[in-house]
């Protein structure tokens, strides 16, 4: 049974079961084996033909190339020239220099001409507007394959607003750098829904930004689907991590530098939000470190080594006042890395005597339990309970998303 026809078997199903939809997903259907091409790199191939003689808006920003190095909104307005209408800009900027959290105005893009409305200021979800004039938008930005990384947030809220102007979605699909196996950590409580948690699913997914649109679509996700076509890529895997890919890497954000900065922002990025810490920005490698102020560096180093995180090494650091450890993380690396980034905080907080967890209030810690997805593990650390049995708790609910997420796959 082919992809396509699978999935819109599937898509019938969830129908049944109470999931509106107002269209069933289309997926683009690519030719077995071939050179390895991105969803853009497939739509340029036929000629852009499921955008000629439509007005077009294009979320995107400096990550979107295709597979010969030009930038999507380039390849896009050669073909299509006035039939671009517009650009919008996630967070960090259509140039992707703005540091996280810094809201961004509207400006006129520099490269194409084009305006660019800013998802990442006033409104992050596009307003009817800026969707005037647009009969068709498009998303083509990379993703680095962790739920609080506010890319795929960006894409779900812009799935509704087209939806809500009648406006078809496409979706360009890139791969998940981790690869498509990689599935760990805890679920979203619903009270701590947000743009850093916008989706119901685990911390890490192991899904493209495609399969998680026609996922969100399907599984009723969002308060209006809209009319969704996927163009798949050829040639990717879900063994595949970004190194077999043979793409230039390009910084997803600031603090994203290297192709390996996924990974590391999933083994430090929770522990990151608590006080009194340090995980390496500003270094060569963001994310790569886990320390705390003042501690014994040899002690972290000890506790780290007795977690048994296949793939992950560590080094002894000291610097600014902080000690910790360095993480060294292989690509293939087998460890669960959600459960080792909040193994690490609980072992720093104890390190610090209790200060990376006691200083925490206001705005930090509620982002933190954004980020986490309820206050449990906050909860945890505070009355001194093992953390083991959160990651414990973690995998039933790991298993049925696996199960739940099995009709959006669109690759083996």
């Amino acid at each position: 049974m082919s992809t396509r026809r699978s999935f819109l078997l599937s898509s019938s199903a969830a129908a049944l079961t109470g999931c509106q939809i107002s269209q069933p997903p289309q997926v683009t259907p690519t030719a077995p084996g071939g050179p390895f091409m991105l969803g853009i790199d497939m739509l340029a191939a036929r000629g852009f033909d499921l955008l000629r003689g439509r007005r077009v808006g294009l979320i995107t920003n400096h990550t979107a190339y295709t597979s010969r190095g030009e930038m999507t909104r380039v390849a896009m307005q050669r073909a299509l020239g006035t039939g671009l209408v517009a650009l919008y800009g996630p967070e960090h900027g259509i140039y992707g220099h703005v540091p996280a959290g810094k809201h961004i105005a509207t400006q006129r893009d520099h490269v194409t001409g084009v305006i660019v409305h800013s998802l990442y200021g006033p409104t992050r979800k596009p307003t009817p507007q800026q969707l005037a004039g647009i009969d068709t938008l498009v998303f083509d930005v990379q993703d680095i394959g962790c739920r609080s990384y506010t890319y795929i947030s960006t894409m779900a809220v812009a799935m509704e607003a087209a939806a809500e102007q009648g406006i078809s979605f496409i979706v360009l699909d890139r791969p998940n750098p981790m690869g498509g196996w990689r599935v760990e950590g805890p679920p979203v409580e619903a009270r701590w829904k947000s743009f850093v948690s916008q989706l119901p699913i685990p911390y890490v997914h192991g899904m493209t930004v495609g399969e998680l649109a026609m996922m969100a679509a399907g599984r009723g996700w969002l308060a209006r689907p809209p009319r969704l076509t996927v163009v798949r890529m050829q040639g990717w895997s879900r063994g595949m991590t970004w190194g077999h890919t043979g793409l230039r890497w390009h910084a997803t954000s600031p603090n994203i530098p290297h192709a390996t900065s996924p990974l590391y922002y999933v083994a430090t990025g929770i522990l990151g939000g608590a006080a009194a810490v340090d995980v390496g920005i500003g270094t060569e490698n963001p994310f790569g470190y886990a320390g705390g102020s003042g501690v014994n560096p040899q002690a972290m180093l000890a506790a780290c080594r007795g977690f048994g995180m296949s793939g992950v090494s560590f080094s002894p650091y000291s610097r600014n006042g902080f000690g910790g450890v360095r993480l060294s993380i292989h690509p293939q690396a087998q460890a669960n890395l959600t459960a080792l980034d909040v193994l690490m905080l609980e072992a720093l907080n104890r390190l610090t005597g209790g200060r990376a967890i006691a200083r925490m209030g206001g705005d930090k810690l509620n982002l933190f339990h954004k980020v986490y997805g309820s206050e449990a593990l906050y909860q945890t650390l505070s009355r001194g309970a093992p953390v083991s049995r959160l990651i414990s708790g973690w995998q039933g609910y790991v298993q049925s998303f696996l199960s739940a997420r099995q009709p959006y796959l669109m690759y083996a």
